[in-house]
């Protein structure tokens, strides 16, 4: 197989098929179980990653960080599904086995013909020391337990528009407004020695007349233009509180399984 000897740097990778088609990332390495050589990988596929697909290492090359292997995208989803539980049956290394038997050489071919038993129990490769721990880990026989966590910012979005208009209305207005006129009125007045030259200046017995103008206020309604007031549009900050929730994933570890056929735990 075309691999790195530091396989164990596998898991992380970016795959790609032979076409450059991005496929995911290597999940898991699962091992031989009589060579400890790297036999599958798991690789996240589907939306979000979340779907873990098994693809062979047969035929595989690592190049510029990124493993291509020797099958199609299209081959690695449409595999069989199989649980990522850290090991492999008889029936699920068939089932994959007759998927890429096509991409496997012969002995694959002969495998899926013969449905050998469960002699490529798969296994996590970080069950063991040193074998598939990711990428930059110290090969110290821990595993790393991740989980994701929420972080919550605020944005700014457009929510409105607020405008402003202004429109002319008629009103009635009454208002009082005091006025004078005048009156005529007679004011009688006797002759005395004051007068009495006054009084005697024309005829005897004569007929007259006298005129007298009379004026009157009314009122005189004109209109002006005044400025009032100053209106404009301002906007404020009014804080508040919205629950925001989502789905966040994280790792579990199980308490070991101790294989006693095999005297190890797994």
């Amino acid at each position: 197989m075309a691999i790195p000897k530091q396989w164990e740097k596998l898991i992380g990778l970016t795959v790609t098929d032979a076409d450059g088609d991005k496929v995911g990332k290597v999940g898991q390495v699962y091992l031989d179980e009589d060579t400890g050589q790297p036999e599958w990988v798991t690789v996240s596929t589907g939306m979000f990653g979340t779907r873990q697909s098994f693809a062979p290492l047969h035929g595989c090359s690592v190049r510029d960080q990124q493993l291509i292997l020797a099958v199609s995208r299209q081959q690695v989803k449409d595999a069989p599904a199989v649980e990522d539980d850290g090991h492999l049956d008889e029936a699920e290394v068939t089932a994959l086995y007759q998927h890429y038997a096509a991409n496997l050489g012969p002995a694959g071919q002969g495998r899926a013909e013969d449905a050998a038993g469960d002699r490529y129990a798969g296994r996590h490769a970080d069950a063991e020391p040193g074998r598939g721990v990711p990428q930059g880990q110290d090969t110290d026989g821990a595993m790393t337990r991740s989980e994701e966590r929420l972080n919550v910012g605020t944005e700014s979005v457009p929510v409105g528009r607020a405008r402003l208009r202004k429109y002319v209305v008629t009103e009635n207005v009454s208002t009082t407004v005091p006025v004078s006129h005048e009156e005529v009125r007679l004011e009688r007045e006797p002759v005395t020695g004051a007068n009495r030259d006054a009084a005697l200046s024309g005829a005897d017995i004569t007929e007259a007349e006298h005129e007298v103008q009379l004026n009157a206020e009314r009122p005189v309604v004109t209109k002006e233009t005044v400025p009032v007031e100053r209106v404009r549009l301002a906007t404020e900050s009014v804080a508040g509180e919205e629950q925001v929730s989502a789905e966040v994933r994280k790792e579990q570890i199980d308490e070991p399984e101790v294989d006693t056929r095999r005297g190890r735990e797994r």
